[in-house]
């Protein structure tokens, strides 16, 4: 009797586990670790299936990029849609989420389609950064010539991501508190203290 196709569900299941799997694998060892077999072991499935639902392992590593980076995606949105943008997008660049975009981007030297997956969402943010930081910066007043958005955002991405950088790859962090507090004294001027992440909501939900 032939065996029965797999339905939805258990697609569904196996596939998130299969994902989950790598993802975790490339934050606990990096992307080397990443295999068909370690994988597998991981998910608890049979490696055929790996290639089954991504094809070679540069599809699984891009399904893994682009999910990680459409959940990020909703991320910044909402901080940028947030009653203190500013706080809420600094605070969500220089998270720890950042370490696995830094494994992503060692990863995307080596093979191309992961590379080009990572230059066409890094454009989807830098857009949708400029577009937000430059309503909220003119609605501060601030002087677009001295401090035109664009600059403010490579400079908050560029910071928290070289931070972070120092930190995950060096142990390296002389220096950084000095940083950080200047950046977050430039922020504080224009949108007073922070907020923890609960009053932003609250305060966006009764506006």
């Amino acid at each position: 009797m032939a065996r029965a196709r797999r339905n939805g569900a258990e697609d569904s299941v196996a596939r998130t586990a299969i994902l989950d799997a790598a993802e975790q694998l490339m934050l606990e060892e990096g992307y080397g670790a990443v295999t068909s077999r370690r994988v597998a072991m991981r998910a608890g499935v049979h490696a055929a299936l790996i290639y089954y639902y991504f094809g070679p392992m540069d599809g699984l590593f891009v399904a893994v990029f682009r999910r990680r980076a459409e959940w990020m995606l909703e991320r910044h949105a909402e901080a940028l849609s947030s009653e203190q943008p500013l706080w809420a997008l600094w605070d969500v660049l220089r998270d720890k989420n950042g370490a696995l975009h830094l494994e992503f981007l060692a990863l995307g030297n080596h093979r191309k389609a992961v590379g080009a997956e990572i230059s066409s969402y890094a454009k989807k943010f830098r857009h949708m950064h400029l577009e937000s930081l430059s309503t909220a910066l003119g609605g501060y007043g601030v002087d677009g010539k001295s401090w035109p958005p664009v600059a403010v955002v490579v400079f908050l991405s560029s910071i928290a991501r070289f931070l972070l950088m120092e930190q995950e790859a060096y142990d390296l962090d002389l220096g950084h508190a000095e940083a950080i507090e200047i950046v977050e004294r430039h922020i504080r001027e224009l949108e007073g203290e922070r907020r923890s992440r609960a009053s932003r909501s609250r305060a966006r939900g009764s506006g």
